[in-house]
Formats: structure tokens, sequence, C-alpha cells
């Protein structure tokens, strides 16, 4: 398989020439239903991925489990151009019910993105388990009320942001490793949010924000 496979729609060859449904325009009537069956190994991938980006609209894929739902993800991700068509997960808590412990904060991290991007989405892959999908979530109004929002030159005080981040349960720490962790020296405020694979640095002259830049 070519590593470019996936650039974009256009380039991809359909190896698998399956049928792909079509939309119908008109509500009233019900859209084309289409299954596939006999597909072995990573040819679901290649469906799927075909499905994508012949598709104009957003493609839901429900999986069995959770370790399936990855495996798809890591799969679809070497295949596609991510850029073109996002690939997002939304895993499962991982946790029982009445567990007196939270779930870890990468699944939290995780959810909180891919459900901070949906409403934006206009083509892409969403994968969750069926498990998953039993669950009540937040509504898209809280998310994005409680989603934090920075850029360069913002009028903030570093005092008052610090307490914002710890009303919303993030740990004030000495030093950033994980999601939902900020430390403050100084001037200097470092934040790994949830929803993010990097870590921030916000560097703040008086109350207002003078760069931001990353950091391992």
């Amino acid at each position: 398989m070519s590593s470019n496979i996936a650039t974009t729609s256009a380039t991809l060859p359909q190896l698998l020439n399956l049928p792909l449904p079509k939309a119908n325009k008109d509500s009233s009537k019900k859209s084309d239903k289409i299954s596939y069956g006999r597909l072995s190994g990573s040819s679901k991938t290649l469906a799927i991925a075909e499905a994508a980006l012949y598709s104009d609209r957003v493609t839901i894929v429900v999986t069995e489990n959770t370790p399936l739902a990855h495996r798809l993800e890591s799969e679809l991700v070497s295949i596609l151009n991510t850029e073109v068509i996002p690939v997002f997960t939304f895993p499962d808590w991982e946790i029982l019910p009445y567990d007196t412990f939270s779930p870890h904060q990468d699944i939290i991290s995780q959810r909180l993105l891919t459900l901070y991007q949906l409403p934006k989405l206009e083509t892409g892959i969403i994968i969750v388990p069926v498990a998953t999908l039993m669950h009540y979530i937040a509504p898209r109004q809280y998310i994005e009320g409680n989603s934090f929002v920075f850029a360069t030159g913002d009028k903030n005080d570093i005092n008052g942001l610090s307490q914002q981040l710890q009303q919303s349960g993030y740990r004030h720490v000495d030093q950033v490793i994980e999601h939902g962790e900020y430390s403050v020296r100084g001037s200097i405020l470092d934040l790994f949010p949830m929803g993010s694979n990097h870590q921030f640095r916000l560097d703040f002259f008086d109350d207002e924000i003078d760069s931001i830049r990353l950091f391992d």
C-alpha cells in the first residue's frame, strides 16, 4: 500500500471498489443503506477510509469495544491525511459504576477534544465504542461555555486566571506533566489543557499575555 494513498479524496484509488451510499436530499425519503460483508483484517479500515473520503458529511464508526476503537484510529491515521479527513475517538470512561476514583486525565481530555470539535466538523471520522453511546454527555452549550481560548495580546490577570483554572478542576503543581495541570512562576503560567496534545507556556507582561509558546 502506497504511503500517500489518502492525501485527498481525488487521489485515493478505490482499491476495494465498494458501492458507497448516496444521501437523499429529500428529508421525507430514506437515504441509501448498504451493508458490507467478508471484510477481513485491515480491509475494514480501508472501507471506512474510502467511505469517509467520498462522503460530504461526518462518518460515525461504532465499534464493539474500546480496544477495537483504538486500533481503528491507529490504522486510519496511518493511511489518511488527517488535515483533510480528521479522525477523532470518543473513548469510554474505562471505570465501573460507583468507582471511587475518576477516569484517567487523558481519557477526559480526548472526550472533551472530540465534543469541542464535533459542532465544527463538516467531514471526518468519529470512532465510538457502542457502550459509550449509552451514556449521557454534557450539552454543547456547557462545553463551549467552559472552554478556555487565549491569544497573544489578551488582557488577563494571571492570578485571576489561576483561580479560574482551579475552579474548573485544574491542579496546581510544581511541574506540568499531565493533562489538567498548571503551574505559576512569577509572570509565567504553564498549562496542559484538556483536549490538547501540547503543553503551553503563557508569558505575561503586567495583565497582558505577551507570548504563547509550546514547551516540553
